[in-house]
């Protein structure tokens, strides 16, 4: 558990503004240091096999222009990847997404460290309209990315991703996802949050994520 608390204390997370084709957009930002090469990192955000380990298994046409589709219901269009720096993607959720096209968008950054390591930077932007936010904040996305990106650091550091069902089930994930979504309230404080949304937006997310055990 310990291991898992280090890894959600070495991310910074923020909140922003942004825009995407269908309009303004908030951001959910992420960035850490991963002790692993850049071309590392960026084979494990990129080879389907590896990305299945840490994300979900993904299908599609997976280069420049393609579409793909996560086992867990996000598609979408690969818009830019520039190896090994840069790769951003459309991200929709379910059959009626096509509908609003361009409404979430993610970007990855990557920069080598000074060290052999990896800058590793997350962007998710979400259309201002998107109907999650009012009631869950940034942290509706934002403990998803970092329960994922704990299992990419398991990955990068040689350790198999455990099942994210089973884990997500456990007292010692409940302690994460509490602490993921305090810290997303942080955040949302930081951009401007009204305190009685933030707060009731970490309780939500705490909920929704993490319901009591019946």
């Amino acid at each position: 558990m310990k291991d898992a608390l280090d890894e959600l204390a070495a991310a910074r997370r923020a909140m922003g503004k942004g825009s995407l084709p269908a309009g303004d957009a908030y951001t959910i930002e992420v960035r850490r240091r991963y002790r692993a090469q850049i071309e590392d990192v960026w084979d494990a955000v990129t080879d389907p096999e590896r990305l299945g380990r840490w994300l979900n298994p993904v299908t599609g046409d997976l280069r420049l222009g393609g579409r793909f589709e996560l086992d867990g219901g996000e598609h979408g269009e690969i818009l830019r990847c520039e190896p090994p720096r840069l790769l951003r993607v459309s991200w929709l959720y379910g059959p009626e997404a096509d509908a609003w096209p361009g409404t979430s968008e993610v970007e990855l950054r990557l920069a080598p460290g000074p060290a052999g390591d990896t800058e590793f930077e997350l962007i998710h932007a979400a259309a201002v309209g998107e109907p999650l936010f009012p009631t869950y904040g940034p942290g509706a996305g934002g403990v998803g990315w970092d329960l994922r990106l704990l299992s990419l650091a398991r990955l990068l550091a040689g350790v198999e991703p455990v099942d994210h069902e089973v884990v997500e089930k456990s007292a010692e994930a409940r302690e994460f996802i509490r602490r993921s979504a305090a810290a997303w309230g942080e955040a949302h404080l930081a951009a401007g949050g009204e305190p009685e949304h933030v707060a009731a937006a970490v309780e939500a997310t705490t909920g929704f994520y993490a319901p009591d055990p019946t």
